[in-house]
C-alpha cells in the first residue's frame, strides 16, 4: 500500500506581499505540480520509486522579492519561478515525473502566467550551499518556502565563497561559453543563405540559448538544464534588467516571433508542420545579436567588478 501525499494548498494567509490572485495561482501551480509527480510515485513498481517525496518547493525571483513586472504597454510580465527540491535524484528526471505538470501549466486558464520550475535532489542543493554556489544561495536566501515536508530533510545554510575562486570560474564560463554564440549565428547565416530555414531557425534558437547559459553562468555560476529559452530569458532578466531590451514584446507579432523561435528547439527538427520565412528569421536574428551584445556588456561589467 502506498500512501498519496496531495497537500491542499492555500497561501491566503501568507505570502502577505502578493496580491491575492496571485496566492490563488502559486496554489493552483502546486496543486499541479504535486497531482502530477504523486501519480507517477504512487503508480511506480520499484520501492525506492514509491517512497520518492518532493520534500521542499521555494518561490524564488521577482515574485518572492516583490519586484515583480507587469508592463502592458510593453508586454512585459514577470514568471512565476519555483525551486522543487525531491528526496531522490531520479525523481528529477523531467520525462518521467515533470512533463505532465509542465504542459498543465502551459495550458491552466486559473493562471494569467508562465510558471518556470526546476527540480533538483536534496543532496545536490546541500552540496551547492556547503560549496556557497550563488543561485541557490541566493535562494536560500531570499526565496520564500510554499512547502516543506520535514523539518528534519531541512536545506544547508549557504557558506561563505571563496571570491578569487568565483570570479576565476565566471571568467572560464565567459570564455568558453561566449564564442560559442558567434558559432551558432554563424551557422545560422548559412543556413539561410543556402535556404535551408528549419536548420537555420535550429541555430538560432541555439545561439540565444547560449547567450543566456552564457549570463546565468557568469553571473549565477548555473544556469537550469533546459532549453526552455524563455525560461531561461526569464531568470536571466531577473538578474538584469538591461536585457529586457533584446526582445520586443508590446506588439503581438513580437511575442507570437519569439514563441516560434522557443518552440523551434523540437518543432525545427520533428514537425512536418513548422515553417518559418527569411522576414522572421531576419527579425530573431537582428534581435539575437542584440541579446549577445548586451550580454557582452553584462558579463564584462561582471567579470571587471
Amino acid at each position: 500500500m502506498t500512501d498519496s501525499i496531495k497537500p491542499a494548498f492555500d497561501f491566503d494567509g501568507t505570502l502577505p506581499h502578493l496580491p491575492a490572485d496571485k496566492r490563488a495561482e502559486l496554489a493552483r501551480a502546486l496543486t499541479i505540480l504535486f497531482e502530477e509527480f504523486e501519480d507517477v510515485r504512487t503508480t511506480a513498481s520499484s520501492a525506492p520509486k514509491k517512497l520518492a517525496r518532493i520534500q521542499h518547493v521555494i518561490l524564488f525571483g521577482s515574485f518572492a522579492k516583490g519586484t515583480w513586472v507587469e508592463d502592458h504597454k510593453s508586454g512585459y510580465m514577470s514568471d512565476y519561478d519555483l525551486l522543487v527540491v525531491v528526496s531522490s535524484e531520479f525523481a528529477t528526471d523531467y520525462g518521467t515525473y515533470w512533463y505532465k505538470a509542465e504542459e498543465r501549466l502551459l495550458r491552466d486558464h486559473k493562471i494569467g502566467r508562465e510558471v518556470n520550475f526546476i527540480v533538483h535532489s536534496l543532496s545536490e542543493v546541500n552540496n551547492k550551499l556547503n560549496e556557497g554556489q550563488y543561485f541557490f544561495s541566493d535562494i536560500r536566501r531570499e526565496g520564500i518556502a510554499l512547502y516543506e515536508l520535514s523539518r528534519e530533510k531541512r536545506l544547508a545554510d549557504p557558506a561563505t565563497v571563496d571570491k578569487a575562486a568565483t570570479k576565476q570560474r565566471a571568467r572560464e564560463y565567459f570564455d568558453q561559453y561566449f564564442p560559442q554564440i558567434a558559432s551558432a549565428l554563424s551557422g545560422t547565416d548559412h543556413f539561410i543563405k543556402e535556404n535551408h530555414l528549419k536548420d537555420a531557425a535550429f541555430m538560432l534558437h541555439q545561439a540565444t540559448e547560449r547567450a543566456y547559459n552564457c549570463f546565468l553562468l557568469v553571473h549565477t555560476l548555473y544556469s537550469p538544464p533546459s532549453h526552455n529559452i524563455k525560461f531561461l530569458r526569464s531568470l536571466a532578466e531577473d538578474i538584469d534588467a538591461d536585457l529586457i531590451g533584446a526582445w520586443p514584446r508590446a506588439g503581438k507579432q513580437d511575442r507570437a516571433a519569439f514563441e516560434l523561435l522557443k518552440r523551434t528547439y523540437i518543432d525545427a527538427r520533428y514537425s512536418p508542420k513548422f515553417d518559418v520565412t527569411k522576414d522572421q528569421l531576419e527579425w530573431l536574428v537582428q534581435h539575437t545579436r542584440t541579446l549577445e551584445a548586451t550580454v557582452k556588456t553584462a558579463c564584462e561589467k561582471k567579470l571587471g567588478g
